[in-house]
């Protein structure tokens, strides 16, 4: 039996009626037939949702086989599902706070599209790499980045998953999709600050990051500087902040050197009129400075006492008890830090 499409086998026809020999092509005839986007009012609408599971249940058992007709009809499946264009935004960025407490819009299609995602996971899981090379690739990757800006929280946690499977299996697709997710990054920071998905592909880039070899590459730095450091800017950036400090503590814990550089980026960003904002770099700074060696706090000393200073000028009762950084910093730093203080807090007495 090839591999093809035999026109006799009808999709409805459930895979435990069939011989085994017939499964194959059963398998592709569902396929083709979940292909059909269906507008959730027509009379096929079950049958759909039938032969998604069906298929499922197939893929996991270990009995589908991924030969080159089912790798295409598996892509193309999953491309005429989730590949769509959303509607426009209205939401204005000037308009973003640090949480955006939006409510979530949920898909009404979400009863197909689960399905879908969770069919692609176990296909990516499961496929060759070198055998669906021509079908995930370059295009199929770009696609599924842009469905990151789903209104949908759970479409981007199903996103989450496929694409970091994506990431670790197909190892030759890893530099343009960290491309790829720069320029995304790029595009939300300076032109449109507008975008669902940064949280969610921080939290996949946190956990590549940490599998980074050292030393790190030049790239690898250019990513830090050109693209993570830069997210601090957005008025946005609450809703983010906790995925992208962990994505930055990720870099100094391979690299400590990169410390003083990090705390330099973080006063160049500093928000000076936003107290919510600063309390987020506060607590960044505090956590650079648990890392940080006496040499690379000097590099920093004098612009990070100043912008102390400034804290303890905050009307800000939080803002303005900056001495909790006295508690998490090494000993050496500590001491140095505390002389500082005492110096800068007489000053501000007195002034």
């Amino acid at each position: 039996m090839s591999g093809g499409v035999d026109a006799a086998v009808e999709p409805h026809i459930s895979f435990k009626d069939i011989s085994p020999l017939q499964k194959q092509n059963l398998f592709i005839s569902k396929l083709n037939f979940c292909c059909e986007i269906s507008d959730f009012s027509d009379a096929h609408l079950d049958l759909k949702r039938e032969a998604l599971v069906e298929l499922l249940d197939f893929v996991s058992s270990g009995s589908a086989k991924f030969t080159e007709p089912a790798i295409s009809a598996i892509c193309k499946m999953c491309a005429a599902n989730l590949f769509r264009v959303f509607p426009p935004k209205y939401r204005n960025s000037s308009n973003a706070t640090e949480t955006d407490d939006e409510e979530p819009m949920f898909d009404p299609a979400w009863s197909h599209l689960q399905l879908v995602y969770e069919l692609l996971l176990r296909f990516t899981s499961l496929v060759d790499a070198k055998a669906a090379k021509k079908q995930v690739d370059h295009s199929f990757v770009l696609r599924l980045l842009d469905l990151f800006d789903s209104d949908d929280p759970r479409e981007r946690d199903c996103l989450k998953s496929v694409l970091h499977r994506i990431y670790g299996k197909f190892m030759v697709l890893r530099p343009f999709i960290r491309k790829a997710v720069s320029n995304i990054i790029y595009r939300f920071v300076y032109e449109t600050e507008r975008h669902n998905g940064i949280a969610e592909l921080l939290e996949i880039f946190g956990s590549i990051i940490s599998g980074f070899a050292l030393p790190l590459k030049e790239e690898h730095k250019l990513f830090l500087w050109r693209a993570l450091m830069p997210l601090h800017k957005p008025k946005s950036v609450g809703i983010y902040h906790q995925q992208l400090a962990y994505c930055i503590v990720q870099f100094v814990d391979k690299d400590p050197k990169l410390t003083g550089e990090v705390i330099k980026g973080l006063l160049k960003y500093w928000p000076v009129t936003n107290s919510q904002k600063e309390l987020m770099f506060i607590s960044e700074v505090e956590e650079m400075l648990e890392m940080t060696s006496m040499d690379e706090f000097q590099k920093v000393m004098v612009p990070l006492f100043r912008r102390i200073g400034g804290c303890l000028n905050s009307s800000h009762y939080q803002v303005y008890n900056p001495p909790n950084l006295l508690f998490v910093a090494p000993y050496t730093v500590r001491n140095e830090l505390k002389l500082s203080l005492i110096s800068l807090w007489s000053w501000t007495a007195s002034s």
